[in-house]
């Protein structure tokens, strides 16, 4: 295990009241815990910007039933399959479809992918949730 540091922090009393309102609506067992994500998800974003391997995954929603929706995405898919680990296609319904792209490469080059797919007429709503590789993140 890590060896563990205790410092202190000073913050102004309403600032705190709102921190630990949100760490209980998170169901944080302490503002340890809190604090630990806050950093790991500033140290991800730091990665995302200067970082050469990192990881994520797209969601994207589409009509199926949309004309060559599938083969453009598809075709897509395809041209970037360096950084594509896995995709998930799920049937939500009758004409929507969720799709989930797992992702792992330069952040320009999945940045470009998520773009170009949000962009194809007839998806809906897409998005990117960026995370890390995992090796820089204690």
């Amino acid at each position: 295990m890590a060896e563990l540091f205790r410092f202190g922090v000073s913050l102004d009393k309403a600032l705190l009241d709102k921190f630990d309102r949100y760490i209980r609506e998170r169901n944080y067992s302490n503002r340890s815990e809190a604090f630990r994500d806050l950093i790991r998800q500033e140290l991800i974003k730091k990665e995302w910007n200067e970082g050469d391997d990192v990881a994520g995954a797209i969601t994207l929603i589409y009509d199926h039933h949309r004309r060559d929706l599938l083969n453009k995405i598809t075709d897509l898919q395809h041209d970037f399959q360096k950084v594509i680990i896995s995709t998930q296609h799920i049937h939500l319904d009758h004409d929507n479809c969720l799709e989930i792209v797992a992702v792992r490469g330069k952040p320009e080059e999945i940045i470009r992918l998520t773009d170009m797919l949000k962009s194809i007429k007839g998806v809906k709503h897409g998005t990117l949730s960026m995370s890390s590789t995992g090796k820089d993140i204690e």
